[in-house]
């Protein structure tokens, strides 16, 4: 029987390819794990740990933006500020300061910090800091 394992990747069109791939390697501290293409066909999967990527596409002058059914994307990290400062740092815009936050689940109260700012092509991002969300997420 096919299940689903969990999410791989979340694709984004970048109008500055090469800031994006900088961003999410030299500020945020992940790794390119394959990219291929040239031009505007490059596209690279960035390794966000645990068999998770963002994967980045040039995107093009013919592309037009228009908004998706995507809200944001979470990034789980282990210092909430301290990450949200990095990207503060490299000159990206928070859009929600780091703050407790406790989700009252259905299997009960789940204390985490989070923090949110805008990626380099305006994409919102999550910081989510605890690792109770994986305790969580492998109870039965």
């Amino acid at each position: 029987m096919a299940s689903i394992l969990g999410i791989h990747h979340t694709a984004l069109r970048s109008a500055d390819y090469d800031a994006s791939v900088r961003f999410y390697t030299e500020v945020l501290g992940m790794k390119v794990w394959i990219s291929w293409g040239e031009g505007d066909g490059r596209a690279a999967m960035i390794d966000a740990g645990d068999g998770n990527y963002i994967e980045v596409f040039a995107r093009g002058a013919a592309f037009t933006h228009v908004e998706g059914t995507i809200l944001h994307f979470a990034l789980r990290t282990d210092d909430c500020v301290a990450m949200l400062e990095k990207a503060r740092a490299a000159g990206f815009e928070a859009t929600m300061e780091a703050k407790a936050v406790v989700i009252d689940s259905n299997r009960g109260p789940v204390p985490v910090k989070i923090a949110f700012f805008k990626g380099p092509d305006g994409e919102i991002i999550e910081l989510i800091e605890d690792a109770s969300l994986d305790v969580i997420a492998a109870a039965p």
